[in-house]
């Protein structure tokens, strides 16, 4: 009995000793952080994906990345900053196709923590990543995700089951998680969105009445209703000129509105570019119109280059904009009332420096790229050390 007793004491022992030994090896390397996200193609989270390779501590950990969808001009970028990035191509799958595409992969790759971004992969990666036995599973919430259906809204309380943690990019997303999702408190943080603000480096405003908005020309955005707004601020200030850089459906529409609302002289539709830096630096303030936010980055990078601010009070944006202090906020789906804010605003111009200065020393606090990265580290290790300690002890 007490020869059988010992045994069974040298089993445990050996056991835990394999577990801390398992734990060693893990920590001796750098944790395996996997991104899924829809695609890597032209977006704001897809160039916060590219920031997530280039950023991240190497010594810590290492990035891999995983597209459900297409490959774009963001995955040679994460590339070029030595990440690997994998296409599963599942788009064109069932749900249950989706799944197991998703489950061969990660065990291919096989990493410690799997990083879903937004609802789609959240659903479809996290479930995947638990099936593939991946320790550690971390969704971000990029949005307010406007106009989801209840079996959408379902479908992410569900998958929200099954992750370790569900952050939130604003303190509006973070109230959204826990009283429209009813996800507990302890599971969401709020991590705000941060930019380069090297590349996007102070210039200040022009002392002319110019407007910028940057931004994927989508219905979200409601850039009708900016452009309405556009024949009323000229009527008040007349060499108003707006520049509106981006792309997406609404392009044509967006067009059509020009020629009926004849804005051709005042309103330029510049496309895709790539010196949005160089652009900001030539406006005199930064606008927006849109009817859903989370942290939007190229409101920061306007910030970050020292132009004033014309915002909607929607989502995060009451977050970044400081009313009166580093710009204004207007209430959203509404013309006349952007039209005078505008019109007001553009009547003070002398203001505008201090109030890009404020701008730009607010994004460098709050909102810088490395400070971002880092949060998200520690949210890591956190999870991926008390995940490791429970698997020692039950050992």
């Amino acid at each position: 009995m007490v020869a059988a007793d010992a045994t069974l004491e040298d089993t445990h022992v050996i056991a835990r000793a394999k577990c801390a030994a398992a734990a060693a090896t893990a920590a001796a390397r750098p944790i395996r952080v996997c991104h899924v996200s829809v695609g890597l193609c032209t977006g704001g989270l897809e160039r916060l994906l590219v920031d997530f390779a280039r950023f991240h501590d190497r010594d810590q950990f290492a990035m891999q990345f995983i597209a459900m969808h297409d490959l774009g001009r963001p995955a040679r970028d994460i590339q070029d900053a030595g990440c690997e990035v994998y296409s599963a191509d599942t788009m064109r799958l069932g749900k249950v196709g989706r799944i197991r595409a998703l489950v061969n992969l990660l065990r291919r790759i096989r990493p410690d923590i799997v990083h879903t971004h937004n609802a789609f992969p959240h659903l479809y990666g996290t479930l995947a990543a638990r099936i593939a036995g991946v320790p550690v599973v971390v969704n971000t919430r990029h949005g307010q995700r406007q106009g989801q259906s209840n079996r959408e809204r379902w479908q992410f309380w569900f998958a929200s089951l099954f992750a370790n943690r569900v952050v939130a990019v604003s303190d509006d997303a973070a109230e959204l998680c826990r009283h429209e999702d009813g996800l507990p408190a302890r599971k969401v943080t709020r991590v705000w969105n941060g930019i380069d603000t090297e590349r996007f480096a102070y210039r200040g405003p022009v002392a002319k009445p110019w407007a910028i908005s940057v931004a994927r020309l989508s219905p979200e955005k409601d850039f009708p209703t900016l452009l309405r707004a556009v024949p009323q601020i000229v009527a008040r200030v007349p060499d108003f000129r707006l520049r509106i850089v981006g792309d997406g459906p609404e392009r044509s529409r967006l067009e059509g509105l020009i020629r009926e609302l004849r804005l051709e002289n005042t309103v330029e539709l510049l496309g895709e570019r790539s010196d949005v830096p160089e652009l900001l630096a030539q406006a005199g303030f930064f606008v927006t119109s849109t009817i859903t936010e989370g942290i939007s980055l190229t409101l920061l990078e306007a910030m970050a280059v020292g132009l004033p601010i014309v915002a909607t009070s929607v989502g995060g944006n009451p977050e970044i904009v400081q009313d009166g202090s580093t710009g204004r906020l207007v209430p959203a789906g509404n013309p006349e009332a952007l039209a005078f804010a505008i019109s007001q605003f553009c009547q003070h111009i002398q203001r505008w420096p201090d109030l890009g200065r404020a701008g730009r020393a607010r994004v460098l606090k709050h909102f810088d790229i490395r400070q971002m990265v880092r949060s998200y580290e520690s949210i890591y290790s956190e999870l991926f050390q008390s995940r490791s300690a429970r698997s020692t002890q039950r050992g």
